[in-house]
């Protein structure tokens, strides 16, 4: 797989049956959307309040794809993809260039089951092979699951926005993890 103008061999890990894939939007697109649209109708992984539509699906993969951002399948024996995970650019100016935001998808049934560990191994991994330096994880602060995870894997929580968002009839507040890697070992400006 070419990523970021390098090139690198996914880790076609297996692990009861697990695979890691690199997601493309022929195979997986149906199985993301309908990931991520659970996720909007029944929680507050993420913020909108619309399902997403196939467009949306053709527009997020491009700009993965113009961003040379991975995007880190894991799928069963059967090749159904149960979760992915991708990062993307933290904010629009330069020099935040060696800072990404990441998300972590698993799908409704297989949650609790260490997939969402093991695509966020994989995301670090990524992140490190492309000389990245923070990743940032923007999580609903009720999302004991998701905190918890990123607190094993080693983020550190750096910021609480209170009441930023409004769904279900609440507020909601949006606690940032972060993690800081040791690359990249030149770092320059401009």
């Amino acid at each position: 797989m070419v990523h970021g103008g390098k090139h690198f061999d996914l880790e076609e890990t297996v692990m009861n049956e697990h695979h890691i894939v690199a997601c493309s939007f022929e195979r997986h697109a149906d199985a993301m959307l309908a990931i991520f649209n659970e996720a909007i109708r029944n929680s507050t992984a993420l913020y909108d309040y619309q399902p997403r539509t196939m467009q949306n699906m053709v527009a997020w993969f491009e700009a993965k794809h113009n961003g040379h951002f991975p995007v880190i399948g894991l799928e069963d024996g059967q090749g159904k993809l149960l979760a992915f995970g991708s990062y993307g650019s933290f904010r629009a100016f330069p020099a935040y260039k060696y800072s990404v935001e990441h998300s972590v998808y698993v799908q409704q049934d297989h949650r609790g089951q260490g997939l969402g560990k093991t695509i966020l191994q994989q995301l670090i991994a990524a992140a490190r092979r492309d000389e990245l330096h923070a990743l940032i994880g923007a999580i609903d602060a009720s999302n004991a699951g998701s905190i918890a995870l990123h607190e094993r894997m080693g983020f550190r929580h750096v910021g609480t926005l209170p009441q930023v968002g409004f769904k279900f009839g609440r507020w909601l507040d949006l606690a940032f993890y972060q993690l800081l890697l040791d690359t990249p070992a030149h770092p320059v400006d401009g």
